[in-house]
């Protein structure tokens, strides 16, 4: 067993150090527009130019209906100046590319239908061949066999991986304005939801209204579930993979019909009630354009979940949705005190640190735990992938000069999602989505909700809000930073607690609210106070009088709360319209 073990390990470090991703670049003899494909090289056998302009425009010679591993599989006349397109299989790589370089070849293209391995060889080979060498996947053989015609020219090149993709930008801002967005506008309706004076009857907008406050016991139930979750996932991979995309479908579908009823319920014609009905939803007479928003909404979802897998644009799809699901989640969840946030927030931070770098010790792969269940399992059926709740994965997980391939159609939707914008090899053949996890925005952006609604409380000017947004910022720039020293996946949550937690903290201290801060002390119902008659003068008092005051104010404060002294009126639907918009 432990030989095996060390054979496993040695073939993994030779993969490491051999295996590079390169391009080659197809297209018709007679036209100079063309297409570019990944192909898996070996350096050590004939290194690439760097740039396509510097790299040979070579005829292809398709022998795809042979594996090139005797004399008489070569055709007659041999390769002159050109490279061979043959199937992998029945022979070595040295063996085949041999054959090639003696038949006059300028370089080989092995068709491969299993996973992209290097072309090894050893020394002594190395130093006998002095052509390039290079794998292509049987999907991509395919598509050049329909886009191409029979007189193609190919050119293989490899040029350098970019430190960070443009894309990073766009990641970021999405980033931190979800986060900047979702805390301003929590805290704002919260605070409009303590101070409102009309009162609705319309239960169905009371209920959507509804916020939850986290309690100590609810922060240690969600990080069990979130551990049991991903556990679950890394055994029973391809039978939870489904009921992810639904509940996503679903969530989503509510988030975005949260986010945008504020904006289309001020429309004109939005006053329109379904007709009286005995039906089960509708007898309370919904409005009309609340349904067909809860339509539109629910199809949003549908059309992802159907064309999930289109590169070209279902990205868009799954960021609206994914940000509206963020936005939704940061109104309705609430953190009641700083401690309750330093909880959740180093909770998961342990949480994050233990799966990502502790499991590789007990998993028998040697991968986390979190990797595994991110790129998805390699004896996956579904070949899904998931992004953890609290992982950021941007572009590269390199080591050395290899990237660990993940032979994956898609992942699943618990990120944000951006195409690369360089054109690289890791872009074409690894990673062609630089991938941002809800967690790395949900847990810090909690944090900054209770931060804004802490700053309307003290009428600090938002200096929490402010400084707790930009230290999410700054922690997320340290990521990429990371990201780009090291070369490998990070998990955000390592650089944004910090940040975030020590620039609230010394705000606090700087500003001496550490004790009100702390404890959320003053997160209290308001007091309705009695009206005060400013033209009425004081009354002498005589004995026997003090129970009259008494009985005075609390009549005057059971009238201020609303207990009118005649009976209670319904109010139609149009005054409920116009007193919505007065709250709003």
């Amino acid at each position: 067993m432990r030989v095996t073990e060390t054979l496993i390990w040695a073939a993994f470090i030779i993969q490491k150090v051999l295996g590079e991703y390169g391009m080659a670049h197809f297209s018709d003899k007679d036209k100079s527009k063309g297409k570019d494909y990944c192909i898996f090289f070996n350096s050590q056998w004939a290194r690439l130019p760097q740039d396509l302009s510097k790299a040979s425009h070579l005829q292809i010679y398709d022998l795809t209906t042979s594996v090139l591993c005797s004399p008489s599989d070569v055709p007659e006349g041999g390769f002159p100046n050109r490279i061979p397109m043959v199937m992998r299989g029945n022979c070595t790589f040295y063996e085949k590319v041999r054959l090639a370089q003696i038949n006059g070849a300028k370089g080989l293209l092995i068709v491969s239908k299993d996973r992209l391995t290097p072309p090894a060889g050893n020394r002594t080979q190395y130093e006998e061949i002095d052509i390039p060498v290079a794998l292509l996947s049987y999907s991509d053989m395919l598509d050049i066999s329909k886009t191409f015609g029979k007189l193609r020219l190919v050119a293989m090149y490899a040029p350098n991986e970019p430190v960070l993709d443009y894309n990073m930008v766009i990641i970021f801002l999405m980033a931190v304005g979800t986060v900047a967005v979702g805390g301003y506008w929590a805290g704002s309706r919260d605070n409009k939801k303590r101070y409102m004076k009309h009162k609705r009857d319309d239960g169905l907008e009371k209920q959507d209204e509804e916020t939850v406050d986290v309690t100590p016991i609810m922060i240690c139930v969600f990080v069990v579930m979130c551990c049991s979750m991903l556990v679950l996932l890394y055994f029973f991979y391809d039978r939870l993979a489904i009921w992810v995309i639904a509940i996503f479908c679903l969530a989503s579908s509510v988030g975005l019909h949260s986010c945008l009823w504020p904006f289309v319920r001020r429309l004109p014609f939005c006053k329109c009630r379904v007709p009286e009905n005995n039906l089960p939803y509708l007898h309370k007479r919904p409005q009309i354009c609340m349904l067909l928003l809860s339509a539109f909404c629910i199809s949003v979802s549908i059309t992802w979940m159907v064309f999930r897998n289109e590169d070209q644009w279902a990205w868009v799809l799954q960021d609206t949705l994914g940000i509206a699901f963020c936005l939704y989640m940061l109104k309705t969840v609430r953190l009641p005190t700083f401690k309750a946030c330093t909880l959740l927030l180093t909770v998961l931070f342990v949480y994050d640190v233990f799966f990502v770098f502790i499991t590789p010790y007990l998993t028998s792969s040697g991968e986390s735990i979190m990797v595994e269940v991110a790129a998805g399992p390699s004896d996956s059926s579904t070949h899904e992938k998931v992004s953890s709740f609290t992982e950021v994965h941007i572009s590269h997980q390199q080591i050395g000069k290899v990237t660990l391939s993940l032979c994956c159609f898609f992942q699943l939707p618990m990120v944000l999602k951006v195409p690369r914008l360089n054109s690289s090899p890791l872009a074409l053949c690894d990673r062609p989505f630089s991938l941002l996890g809800f967690g790395d925005i949900l847990v810090p952006g909690l944090l900054v909700v209770y931060c804004h609604r802490f700053d309307i409380l003290t009428q600090s000017s938002r200096i929490y809000f402010v400084a707790c947004t930009i230290a999410y910022g700054v922690g997320l720039l340290i990521t990429f930073v990371a990201l780009a020293v090291m070369q490998m996946g990070q998990p955000a949550l390592l650089y944004l607690v910090p940040c975030t937690l020590f620039t609230t903290l010394t705000v606090a201290l700087w500003r001496r609210e550490l004790p009100q801060f702390w404890t959320g002390s003053g997160f209290v119902p308001a007091l309705v106070l009695a009206p005060i008659n400013c033209t009425q003068t004081a009354a002498p008092q005589i004995d026997g009088s003090s129970t009259k005051p008494e009985a005075q104010t609390t009549e005057t404060t059971r009238q201020s709360n609303g207990s009118p002294q005649h009976p209670l009126q319904e109010t139609s639907p149009g005054e409920r319209d116009e007193e919505e918009k007065k709250s709003d």
